[in-house]
């Protein structure tokens, strides 16, 4: 069979949220990936990513943060929903396991889940492996914001971790991407952080043409690498 995407509907307590899944070829069931959007809702991007990752064997779950699969009208109505969301860390925390959970008892699913996330995404699931959620074996952040105001306790972080981070990217300084680091090592977690030069923000993101800002514009050598590194990330680390 060839691989399919439809809608899925899910729940978090009683917001209703409007996912897609991508499902592989064959019998099944396969490793689980929930893939997180960035602050532009449940757009092209991470729906193109899903497809992406069913090509590769996983069943991957487009998860919707926002609800009801909300599209921002513009990037004041975005940041003004993002932030309440990152304000709000438990909550978010809970509205990501949500898709966790959602993902893990569909029945192609083996159980076994990993998630990844672009931009306000990659943010959400590092607080998935900060809170120590037990269902996710491996998280990936492209692009995310690494400051947190719940940084990660000593020996709780369970996930493995691989951030893809633009070395060159504004919006994300050199300070913050140190007290990441300093936090990881704190917290005793496995965590692989890769900076690659030439990359700013939304390196992966085709529609990132720089003129929203110059700092979010799409750079095709660092979205293959990354790809490759989630890749191996995967197949040597968390699926294993």
């Amino acid at each position: 069979m060839p691989i399919e995407v439809t809608d899925f509907e899910y729940q978090d307590g009683g917001a209703r949220l409007l996912g897609v899944l991508a499902r592989p070829e064959g019998a099944g069931p396969f490793p689980g990936v929930v893939a997180v959007h960035e602050a532009w809702g449940l757009g092209a991007q991470v729906r193109r990513r899903v497809g992406m990752l069913a090509e590769l064997g996983y069943l991957a779950l487009a998860a919707d943060i926002f609800g009801e699969r909300h599209i921002p009208k513009d990037p004041p109505e975005a940041f003004a929903i993002i932030g309440k969301w990152l304000a709000d860390r438990p909550a978010l925390r809970t509205r990501a396991g949500a898709a966790v959970a959602a993902l893990k008892a569909h029945p192609d699913c083996d159980g076994r889940i990993a998630a990844i996330g672009y931009c306000f995404g990659g943010s959400t699931v590092l607080e998935l492996a900060r809170g120590g959620n037990p269902d996710v074996r491996g998280v990936v952040s492209f692009h995310g914001a690494l400051e947190t105001p719940t940084p990660a306790e000593p020996g709780k972080v369970t996930a493995k971790i691989l951030v893809c981070h633009g070395a060159e990217d504004e919006l994300i300084p050199h300070a913050h991407l140190n007290a990441f680091l300093d936090e990881m090592a704190k917290a005793g977690a496995d965590c692989q952080t890769i900076a690659y030069t030439g990359a700013k923000h939304s390196f992966t993101n085709p529609e990132a043409k720089g003129e929203l800002m110059p700092t979010i514009i799409y750079h095709e050598r660092t979205d293959l690498r990354s790809w490759r590194a989630m890749r191996d990330f995967f197949t040597h680390e968390v699926f294993v």
